[in-house]
C-alpha cells in the first residue's frame, strides 16, 4: 500500500506522553551516557605497545682484570671511610618487567659497605649491590 506523502507513519503515537515507572526511578543522565560512550576493546593496549618499544641493555659482564681492579678500589673505600671523599659507581639496574636493564651512575660519600647483604651504602642512603657494579671512579683513587 503506498502512502500519501502527507501520511506519516507516527503520527498516532509522536505527541503521546513519555511512559514513566511508578516502581524504578528514572536513571541519572549520567548512568544513561555511560550506556553509549565507545566500548575500549584495546584498554591496555598502548601501554602494552610502549613497554614494547622501552629500551633496555644486557649486563655486560666483567672480565678477571676489571673484577681486580674493583675489589682494589673497594678495599680503598674501606680505608677511606669517614674521610667524606667523594665516588662515582655506575652500575647495573635490572627492569621488573622485561630482560636487561640500565646503567646507573651514582654520586657520594660512602657511608659503610654492608659485607652481609654485599652492599655499598652511602650518606644518602642508596644502597648499590656490589655485584651490579662496572666502575668506580673518584679523587681517593688518583694516584
Amino acid at each position: 500500500m503506498f502512502k500519501n506523502a502527507n501520511d506519516h507513519e507516527y503520527d498516532d503515537i509522536i505527541n503521546l506522553p513519555n511512559p514513566t515507572s511508578k516502581t524504578h526511578l528514572r536513571m541519572p543522565l549520567y548512568n544513561r551516557a555511560a550506556q553509549f560512550s565507545p566500548f575500549a576493546a584495546l584498554t591496555g593496549h598502548e601501554a602494552a605497545v610502549k613497554e614494547e618499544a622501552r629500551l633496555t641493555e644486557e649486563k655486560k659482564e666483567l672480565g678477571e682484570d676489571e673484577i681486580a681492579r674493583l675489589n682494589e678500589k673497594l678495599n680503598v673505600i674501606i680505608k677511606n671511610i669517614g674521610t667524606e671523599k667523594m665516588v662515582t659507581i655506575t652500575y647495573f639496574v635490572p627492569d621488573d618487567r622485561k630482560s636487561g636493564g640500565s646503567y646507573v651512575s651514582c654520586s657520594g660519600i660512602v657511608k659503610r659497605i654492608d659485607e652481609y647483604e654485599h652492599t655499598i651504602v652511602l650518606t644518602d642512603q642508596t644502597v648499590i649491590p656490589i655485584a651490579q657494579i662496572s666502575r668506580i671512579e673518584g679523587e681517593m683513587f688518583v694516584n
